[in-house]
């Protein structure tokens, strides 16, 4: 039996990066073996076990067969005759199929090494075509190592693009599809994820409403770089750099779906588009079974950014509706990824990435004036009910009212 480091850990280090997580890969044994010597199996399809004492994932060497569409289309072969190399080649990037031994030697039977050198992201082997998943994963690793420098090989990319066009992509499952998303929204270059599905035409079939932005243009004043979704991939790049929540950077991403249904001939003027992107923003979060929590952002965010953008010129008692509106005084946290995913907006435009956003500190100023309003017993007395309610909100206008 032999044991071998595989996958993201030796990627990682021999790119001098953190290592979170390690993986084992275990040839030459039986699950028998691995249960004797205590490891708890947890695998339902194939066999994997939790190390008795670090709960590592060790998993016997194995084999893959395409048996019908979808990422769950396979059947899994696994012996003690299955060979490292075999295992390795199954999997999706050269830069993944990579393995380190008990002795610290690099096993790299597929050109891992050569592909980090280089900068690429590229296959190990047409099997890539039988998995639609790996469009997705390749996409969020690409999102990943952009500030490295790393691209998607060209030859991989056409491999992507065959997926997307052969209707493979059809068989993805929504909770997979937001897996791969939510975790690429964490990365360091999330528009990298959308730009990559973008060019192997995997946005149009995945997430349709964000790729119909594209070539819908904007008032060349206020955005210079006038087509919507590059301006989305900018205000998302922007949100990424200021170390944006993912809900809010998934807010960001949905901000201006209403954008595409303006008519071509009202362009570039888009009036109404914040009320039109919510149904758009509804029917992807279903779709794609997206938790309520990013919904509800996303929703907020495209109903009132333009609320937010015209902050300081509002009267109090439009500010005070904002408020009420988005429920600002009993949800700050929730308040402030909005503030956030607005500013992204107003920054996420060609050369204005630095233009201040006075905008975000007068609504926190106006939410804590607002919120610290505080009714006294003497004040109470003589009101009941609505009245109170009433009273208190005379007052969180005259704060807000009252601020410079």
């Amino acid at each position: 039996m032999e044991v071998y480091l595989v996958g993201g850990a030796v990627r990682d280090r021999l790119l001098g990066r953190p290592v979170h997580e390690r993986d084992w890969v275990v040839v030459g044994a039986r699950p028998e073996d691995l249960e004797r010597q205590g490891y708890l199996p947890v695998g339902r399809e194939f066999p994997v076990f939790l190390h008795p004492e670090t709960r590592e994932e060790y998993a016997l060497a194995r084999l893959e067969r395409k048996v019908a569409p979808g990422y769950r289309g396979f059947t899994t072969e696994f012996s003690p005759e299955v060979t490292l190399q075999e295992d390795l080649r199954r999997r999706d990037l050269t830069v993944n199929a990579m393995a380190e031994s008990a002795a610290g030697e690099i096993i790299d039977p597929y050109g891992g090494q050569r592909d980090l050198e280089a900068r690429l992201l590229r296959h190990v082997s047409d099997a890539f075509l039988e998995d639609p998943v790996r469009v997705l994963r390749v996409a969020r690793f690409a999102a990943r190592y952009a500030p490295l420098g790393f691209r998607v090989a060209p030859e991989t990319l056409a491999l992507m693009r065959r997926m997307s066009e052969s209707g493979e992509l059809g068989a993805l499952v929504p909770e997979r599809v937001w897996q791969e998303t939510e975790r690429a929204l964490g990365e360091p270059r999330p528009e990298v994820f959308f730009e990559t599905l973008r060019e192997c035409g995997a946005l149009s079939v995945i997430f349709p409403e964000v790729a119909a932005l594209y070539g819908v243009p904007q008032p060349a004043k206020w955005h210079p770089e006038i087509d919507t979704g590059v301006h989305v991939m900018l205000a998302l790049r922007w949100a990424a750099h200021a170390e944006l929540s993912r809900p809010a950077r998934f807010a960001v991403l949905m901000h201006d779906l209403g954008k595409a249904r303006t008519l071509p001939e009202r362009w570039p003027s888009h009036h109404g588009h914040e009320e039109a992107g919510v149904p758009l923003i509804e029917a992807v979060c279903a779709r794609l079974r997206i938790p309520n929590a990013y919904r509800e952002l996303a929703v907020l965010t495209a109903r009132y950014h333009a609320h937010v953008h015209r902050a300081e010129a509002l009267r109090p008692s439009t500010v005070l509706q904002l408020l009420e509106a988005t429920d600002a005084l009993r949800r700050p946290e929730r308040f402030e990824d909005l503030l956030r995913a607005c500013e992204a907006d107003a920054r996420g435009r060609a050369g204005l990435q630095e233009l201040p956003y006075p905008q975000a500190d007068y609504l926190r100023r106006a939410r804590a004036a607002a919120a610290a309003v505080v009714l006294g017993s003497e004040e109470r007395q003589g009101l009941a009910g609505p009245a109170i309610g009433e009273k208190i909100r005379a007052r969180r206008l005259e704060a807000i009212g009252a601020l410079d």
